[in-house]
């Protein structure tokens, strides 16, 4: 406890001096600092012990009968409980009681709340959570689980639960932040849950290029857009393999075809902050014909931002319905990725592009109404309050269409404002269960058919939902409501007073891209493509072309598989885009126009294997040399991004290029009297990169993968962990993104056998000794054994650190 009162002061006084010196959404309105240090309700009150009670005694009136839980040594709770509301309810209080100050930070984020405790700096960020209609979104998503009884239900008695544990605060035991902020926590509400979904949903399907491809296409011209941005890499290794038939009759899209005028517009806007294109994902299933023990294996590690609290809170439940275990979101009822003694599931993103930019043909000059077909329509105006700490209170007005919510205004343009169509916003059309009503189907189902089943009910953000069973099987699913394009739609900004240039409905579920058992003897997806180019469908958006490769490659070739083998696997930093970006700059490289330290530089490249190793110095070297041929050969369109959004091709691409047209224009540098080409490129770029090459530098320097604190609160995190692994590779760390949870699961009829971590800890609290504890394991490739007793009486005391009983 002495440390982390000292680590606490000290991290207050760095952290003043941050949050005074630079921007972050958290860098005003501290409480005065006598409010923190005071001893009687000040941080020192939130040290933790590394002794724990024996039992605590929980009054709960809201169960229908008592619950139990006990937390085992790594604090991961295995909740008993006599229905799926009642243990609703109990997940609810203990995602409060640990994570109860990541909750609201990320509800209040996600809704444009931020002001109310950060004064008028993030006011801005706010206003534009509010004109992309994040609320609204909620609200619409909330809208239909409410009509849903058994979502209603598990809602209700989840924020019930949540209200239990905040009603017996104190303002002594209110989270860390709470105080370090000035503020204090408040009801827990269904529509929070709701909202963390559509922070969810902003992470993983709101990326878009409509603007920035627009602009090239205008800018470049057809031909020179062709050239650099081709929709598909025919190295690809889609996720359906190539062998399965696409039987069905599809529906037509819309046939109307793109308006010429309009694209011969350039849009001046600065594009709202995009999730990071890595946000992604490895999952995949080997069938027993593959593995060692002749029982499927399923491998599930989600790549989000790191942070510290942890997006994700490990959790098994136990009810007379469910018996599962796997990771949950703090601010939602059920598990997400997990397995039972029946299924393992686990799901990484589709990344198809659903959301599309319009224009806005306006009938008046007040751009109150607006032409769509043969019509005139009304705008509608949606006010939002945003209270401003230490401010007056800002109403922000949005004017809606038939589309969405108009994001983009001009207010010296009568064309150019742009609204937003995102399937996010859609009410879910009527079903009798959706998100979270699949979820916990997942949790109890016991089959293929089970499996099936569940996804009918879940919408968005589209995921790829692996599964393997203890029958052996293994599948995936594309799935979620994806849109019926006509080729090419939603790759640039439409037309937005015709109704054809919108969506043509959803692809029925059952021409989804889906298999069951294929030849090869496993599924996989790592954001690649979800098909070939057989598919009869149309879809867009930016796909990993590097790690679906990978997990394939290595699957093909491996038989008798072993857990130990897919950690080995979960864990590789070999990089296929090294190898290749290699193949194709060495045979250009002219060495005789190199120095004697230069020739020496790039042995040590040639010498090098393609992995990502931490202590490695010539991936170092490499990522610099790929990085100037990169800006040397595109430094046109890098010029023309200054002054407005601009696409960027793609690496595989330019690695293409080098191999096939070395000759070709976009090589030649727009600043220099000679005409270059690749090998001119290839040899500019490596001199530079060996001048700027700092020799002494590791990879894991380089790369300076963090787990730092949602707060920016330095000693609060976790920074420049000595890791291995690149974007590029399965072990996907780049910076503070990468693998937020690692599992693999064994489907042993005689016991499931299944290891996982994530790099944080349960509690949230930077003063509990499981805040972090699970950091170094992670970074170091390590796993730790899941405990997962098939009923009560398979508890092992030695293994519990406590236990909690919950009485009506």
């Amino acid at each position: 406890m002495r440390v982390f009162k000292f680590v606490v002061v000290f991290g207050i006084l760095v952290g003043l001096i941050v949050l005074l010196s630079t921007y972050s959404p958290f860098n005003s309105s501290l409480p005065a600092i006598g409010k923190v240090l005071n001893p009687f309700t000040g941080f020192w009150q939130n040290a933790e012990s590394d002794v724990t009670p024996a039992s605590l005694d929980i009054k709960a009136d809201d169960l229908s009968e008592p619950a139990e839980v006990y937390f085992d040594e790594r604090l991961v709770p295995h909740i008993y409980a006599a229905s799926n509301a009642d243990a609703a309810f109990v997940q609810g209080y203990i995602h409060g009681m640990h994570r109860l100050w990541q909750m609201d930070i990320a509800t209040r984020a996600i809704s444009g709340r931020l002001s109310e405790i950060l004064g008028d700096r993030t006011l801005q960020r706010d206003i534009n959570q509010k004109k992309k209609g994040l609320t609204f979104a909620a609200e619409n998503a909330l809208r239909a689980w409410m009509s849903s009884p058994e979502e209603a239900i598990m809602l209700n008695a989840y924020a019930a639960g949540v209200n239990a544990y905040v009603e017996q605060l104190k303002p002594k035991d209110y989270p860390l932040e709470f105080k370090l902020l000035g503020y204090k926590p408040e009801k827990w509400t269904p529509m929070k849950s709701a909202l963390f979904l559509k922070y969810m949903a902003e992470s993983l399907c709101s990326r878009h290029q409509d603007l920035p491809s627009t602009n090239a296409l205008n800018l470049l011209g057809q031909e020179t857009f062709d050239l650099l941005y081709p929709e598909y890499n025919p190295k690809q290794s889609p996720i359906i393999p190539d062998e399965e038939p696409f039987a069905f009759e599809p529906m037509e899209p819309f046939p109307s075809a793109l308006d010429s005028n309009l694209l011969s517009m350039v849009f001046p806007y600065e594009m709202f902050e995009l999730p990071p294109a890595g946000n992604g994902s490895n999952n995949w299933a080997v069938a027993p014909g593959k593995t060692a023990n002749g029982n499927a294996i399923l491998c599930s590690d989600p790549h989000l931002g790191l942070t510290l609290p942890a997006i994700w809170y490990e959790t098994h439940i136990h009810t007379p319905e469910v018996n599962a275990y796997g990771v949950s979101l703090p601010a939602e009822p059920g598990i997400l990725i997990g397995f039972s003694q029946y299924i393992a599931w686990a799901e990484t993103n589709v990344g198809h592009d659903v959301l599309d930019w319009y224009t806005i043909d306006w009938a008046n000059e007040e751009k109150t109404k607006y032409n769509f077909e043969d019509e005139v329509l009304d705008v509608r105006i949606r006010k939002d309050t945003i209270g401003i700490k230490g401010g007056e209170t800002h109403i922000e007005e949005t004017k809606y269409t038939i589309w969405g919510p108009i994001v983009y205004e001009d207010s010296t343009s009568q064309y150019q404002d742009l609204a937003m169509r995102w399937i996010a916003h859609d009410q879910p059309t009527e079903r009798s269960f959706y998100e979270l009503g699949a979820f916990w189907r997942l949790m109890g189902a016991k089959n293929h058919q089970d499996y099936v089943n569940a996804l009918k009910g879940y919408s968005s953000p589209a995921q790829n939902f692996a599964f393997a069973s203890r029958d052996g099987d293994v599948a995936i699913t594309v799935n979620g409501d994806l849109p019926v394009k006509r080729d090419q739609q939603g790759r640039f900004i439409q037309d937005g007073s015709e109704k054809e240039n919108g969506w043509n409905g959803f692809i029925p579920r059952d021409q989804i891209p889906q298999v069951l058992n294929p030849e090869r003897g496993f599924i996989s997806s790592a954001n690649q493509h979800s098909t070939d180019e057989d598919y009869p469908y149309y879809y867009n958006a930016g796909f990993d072309d590097y790690r679906g490769r990978t997990v394939n490659g290595y699957l093909d070739t491996m038989e008798n598989i072993t857990i130990e083998d897919m950690m080995k696997m979960q864990t590789s930093s070999y990089s296929i885009y090294a190898k290749e970006a290699l193949a194709a700059c060495l045979p250009l490289l002219d060495e005789t126009k190199l120095s004697d330290e230069e020739k020496r530089a790039l042995q040590l490249v040639k010498d090098w294997d393609h992995y990502f190793i931490k202590g490695e110095k010539a991936p170092v070297l490499f990522d610099i040399w790929q990085d100037s041929i990169y800006v040397m050969t595109f430094d046109e369109i890098i010029d023309l991004a200054k002054d407005q959004a601009m696409l960027y091709p793609e690496d595989w691409r330019l690695v293409e290029l080098m191999e096939t047209m070395p000759e070709q224009a976009i090589f030649d540098r727009q600043y220099t009297q000679e005409i270059e080409t690749a090998a001119d490129i290839v040899l500019q770029a490596f001199q530079a990169a060996v001048a700027n090459w700092p020799k002494e530098q590791t990879w894991a320097e380089r790369n300076r993968a963090s787990v730092n604190h949602m707060a920016a609160i330095e000693p609060f995190g976790r920074q420049n962990l000595d890791m291995s692994g690149n974007g590029v590779t399965i072990n996907a760390i780049r910076r503070d993104h990468g693998p937020s949870w690692r599992m693999i699961v064994e489907m042993d009829p005689d016991g499931v056998k299944a290891h996982g971590l994530y790099p944080g800890g349960q509690s949230g609290n930077p003063g509990s000794p499981y805040y972090d504890n699970m950091v170094d394991d992670w970074a170091n490739g390590r796993y730790q054994e899941i405990f997962f007793p098939k009923n009560k009486q398979a508890i092992q005391e030695d293994k519990i650190l406590f236990k909690m009983t919950f009485t009506n």
